[in-house]
């Protein structure tokens, strides 16, 4: 007698089905979960600060060693995801995750505090270019709203749990708060990864010797092209940084406190979710680069405001538009690979890009602090970051009149 036939086995299972959905909801939890590890040490800052009488450079160092280790956590869990499957990957950046914020907690100095937020980066790594690679596999018609939605699980983390950690530094302090959430993220990861296991059951990697050729020909040898898009995602993200990572300083600086701060953080990541989702339907109209320099552009205002208006209530409306504004850039960049290179190579492709993207973020966060250190306010760590974007904007220009030569030499 023989079993019947599992239905989630590959054999059955079907891109863009209801399952293909399921699975996007539980890989969208992990990382909305998991994601902590990117905007805990934002709220920290200036407790940490305090605590041990360092400056805000010192202190943002945490920040930079943590999209460091997300970075080159990425492109290693890519590739143990492309060996060994998602399952693994995941399970190896829960045990990361969860021991550093133990360890954070329990930190006594600076350096033991900014070494541990690697580890936590490593931890979270997975939950983001591995996740986009894999749902990729899961979705053809909606490929790139699927990429896109699981993206923005970074994003609901960073609307859900910069107020969950400042209430926990308040009400406990910010060691305990560390330790907390390191064992309730190993938890709840752990029991939903489990019931992601189960869905994909004994399906293979999807192979994409098939697959459709690239649609987008920019006449770049794919080196080159990736190369550009390295340089246009470090610009983007120095320039992203800024607010993300120092808000809640700014806030304080301001005289407002650190809650407003993080409240106006929470509300750039809701936001950022919104035009997250909205790029990928953008994306599959009118293709990535376009999306992506549309964003970038947009960018560039809100950083713009910034310099203008910092009354409590403007930086609130000016932090909604920031978040609506750039939140679908860095997906865009997942969109642009699959779009201009071939299959084959999309998932290492797409892992190097997101590296640069995160060496953008950690030195736009570092940079931004010695700014302020050196200036005593964040005018000038604001008019480099619109530096930044500008190289960004040439860049995207410079691929987009290259794709519409191409298309009128067609």
């Amino acid at each position: 007698m023989h079993a019947p036939s599992d239905p989630r086995d590959s054999a059955h299972f079907a891109p863009d089905s209801r399952l293909a959905w399921v699975r996007l909801a539980l890989a969208l939890a992990i990382g909305s979960i998991g994601s902590v590890g990117m905007w805990s040490v934002v709220v920290a800052l200036p407790v940490v600060q305090a605590e041990f009488g360092a400056t805000r450079g010192a202190v943002s160092l945490a920040f930079t060693l943590t999209m460091i280790g997300f970075g080159l956590g990425g492109v290693a869990t890519g590739r143990i995801t492309d060996r060994f499957g998602i399952v693994a990957a995941m399970a190896l950046s829960i045990g990361f995750l969860g021991s550093a914020y133990i360890l954070a907690g329990l930190s006594t100095t600076l350096w033991q505090f900014n070494a541990v937020y690697f580890l936590i980066g490593l931890g979270t790594s997975a939950t983001f270019a591995p996740l986009m690679a894999e749902v990729s596999h899961w979705f053809e018609r909606y490929r790139g709203l699927a990429v896109t939605i699981v993206a923005s699980g970074n994003y609901i983390a960073g609307t859900i749990w910069p107020p969950l950690i400042t209430w926990g530094i308040q009400s406990v302090g910010w060691r305990t708060t560390h330790i907390a959430t390191g064992i309730f993220c190993a938890l709840a990861m752990t029991l939903l990864l489990l019931v992601l296991r189960a869905q994909i059951g004994g399906e293979k990697l999807r192979d994409h010797a098939n697959a459709p050729p690239p649609r987008v020909d920019l006449a770049l040898s794919t080196n080159t092209l990736t190369a550009l898009l390295c340089i246009a995602s470090i610009a983007c993200c120095v320039a992203m940084a800024m607010p993300q990572v120092h808000i809640v300083a700014y806030c304080g600086d301001l005289g407002y406190g650190p809650v407003h701060g993080a409240e106006m953080l929470s509300l750039m990541m809701a936001f950022g979710i919104v035009s997250r989702i909205g790029s990928g339907y953008l994306a599959d109209k009118i293709g990535g680069i376009r999306t992506l320099l549309i964003g970038s552009v947009a960018q560039g205002f809100a950083l713009l405001f910034y310099l203008f208006f910092d009354s409590l209530s403007s930086l609130y409306i000016i932090s909604a538009m920031f978040g609506l504004f750039q939140g679908g850039i860095v997906p865009s960049y997942a969109i642009i690979v699959r779009e201009s290179m071939p299959a084959s190579e999309a998932a290492t492709r797409v892992g190097i890009v997101i590296l640069a993207s995160v060496v953008g973020m950690s030195f736009g966060g570092w940079v931004s602090g010695v700014i302020f250190d050196a200036t005593g306010s964040y005018g000038a760590a604001f008019i480099n970051g619109l530096g930044w974007n500008a190289l960004n904007i040439t860049i995207m220009v410079g691929l987009l009149l290259r794709a519409r030569s191409r298309l009128a030499l067609a």
